[in-house]
């Protein structure tokens, strides 16, 4: 698909993240949601979900109406504030009219009860959201699967923190984000209970039923902290393939934490489904994975090094609009050299020369800085942000790089950032390095259509 801005672009002022063009219809600058409080019950046979969700938000302005995101599912009784409050439903939005207008300013409370079969929302980016498995349930949320299994104030840049507590059929385990605080089984019926604390964009929930296995695969010591624990979950008959292919992510681990900045939340776990998937899916916590992603081939590996890359860079620093998208991709596939060239498999120079050609052979039509809605998961944009990064490292030198890395992190750490906020961090870091402009040199790379040189 060819783009209308594929010309040479000036640098983009930072804006704010709502309306954002790439998901129409969906997020609202007019609350913010603080805190998610999900109970779902899911009946796997009939894939049925029955769900209450509490909400604590804070008006932005007076509300006379509260939107939501919901897809697929029946609501059956609104409260705003304790009050039966007006719902409304129109295809994937869902309308909320209170009893009183909330007051700008003001902090409120969300009860919305609703069931139904839960299903994924088809779109632009194809089939995302609620997914039955084969013997279970999986849930990709990027960049508008949420509302297929509860209602939400659906943009990155709408961060909260969540408790989701599941119950299943017994026998299944339920792996969502954050840290286990409660577990219990009654009959024939097995409840799981999480509390993510470090404030989540809706998209990065996720929701994951099976027959897994809990494998602690090690832990990483940070000081004053509690160690981080590197978990799997996997069927009990995927354990030794698990072990095997998953054997590095310790060692993942401590090269982004070097490389990156601490680890920005408790634990980390993989995720691998009995059922093979297209491509591996990232959550905050948490990375999906299928059965075919858990060998040693450097196909494997390097989506193994991407997926834990987006714990700093997608989840805990996330875009702040979507066409941001870069910052996510662009970061984690550099990552996946980083990963290359520590484990022996090929030096960063020669990933990037080899990702050069790849680009080079394509159209050269794409501005990866502002890709559209259709092209925001083009491999051009994984690929290119890669480069442009590369290019920065070339310019600044190893030990302010990797400083800039780590300031990005810090200083959007659990929050939302912009390439503008990016462009302006590399200017403070880059302060003294000789000839250093960093909008120079990543505008060709991100809003311009044609490839510049490989870096030397």
């Amino acid at each position: 698909m060819r783009q209308d801005h594929h010309i040479a672009l000036p640098m983009p002022p930072g804006r704010p993240a709502l309306p954002d063009p790439y998901t129409p219809g969906h997020g609202s600058a007019a609350y913010t949601v603080t805190h998610y409080d999900l109970d779902l019950e899911v009946k796997l046979a009939s894939n049925r979900l029955a769900g209450r969700a509490r909400l604590r938000a804070t008006a932005n302005q007076r509300l006379e109406a509260i939107t939501l995101s919901l897809a697929g599912l029946r609501v059956l009784k609104v409260q705003v504030e304790g009050a039966r409050a007006k719902a409304v439903q129109r295809g994937e939005e869902l309308r909320i009219t209170p009893a009183t207008p909330v007051p700008a300013g003001r902090d409120f409370s969300l009860e919305i009860r609703y069931e139904g079969s839960p299903g994924p929302t088809d779109g632009e980016w194809g089939d995302v959201g609620w997914e039955e498995l084969e013997d279970g349930v999986l849930v990709a949320g990027q960049p508008v699967g949420a509302p297929t299994w509860f209602p939400c104030n659906d943009h990155p840049s709408q961060k909260a923190t969540f408790r989701i507590s599941a119950t299943a059929d017994a026998g299944y385990r339920v792996v969502s984000n954050g840290l286990v605080v409660g577990h219990r089984r009654k009959a024939s019926r097995e409840t799981w209970v999480y509390e993510v604390h470090e404030p989540m964009a809706p998209y990065l929930a996720t929701l994951l039923i099976g027959r897994f296995q809990l494998l602690e695969l090690g832990r990483l010591p940070r000081r004053e902290h509690p160690s981080v624990g590197v978990f799997a979950a996997v069927p009990p008959a995927l354990r030794e393939s698990a072990l095997a292919g998953l054997r590095d992510q310790q060692a993942m681990l401590a090269l982004f934490t070097d490389l990156f900045g601490p680890y920005p939340f408790r634990d980390y776990t993989v995720v691998v489904t009995e059922d093979e998937l297209e491509i591996p899916l990232e959550a905050q916590t948490l990375s999906i994975v299928g059965r075919n992603h858990i060998t040693r081939s450097w196909e494997s590996q390097r989506l193994l090094a991407h997926e834990l890359a987006h714990q700093w860079f997608g989840n805990s620093v996330t875009a702040r609009r979507w066409e941001d998208i870069w910052l996510h991709e662009g970061f984690a596939c550099y990552a996946e050299w980083l990963w290359s060239e520590h484990a022996g498999q090929g030096s960063v120079a020669s990933r990037a020369a080899a990702a050069w050609k790849l680009v080079a052979w394509q159209e050269q039509d794409l501005v990866i800085g502002a890709p559209g809605p259709a092209m925001m998961f083009d491999d051009r944009v994984y690929k290119r942000g890669a480069l442009a990064l590369h290019a920065v490292r070339n310019a600044l030198g190893e030990d302010r790089f990797f400083r800039a890395l780590r300031a990005f992190g810090e200083e959007y750490r659990h929050g939302n950032a912009s390439t503008a906020d990016f462009l302006e961090l590399l200017g403070r870091v880059g302060a003294g390095a000789p000839g250093f402009d960093a909008a120079a040199i990543l505008r060709p790379w991100l809003f311009e259509g044609p490839l510049p040189p490989l870096p030397a």
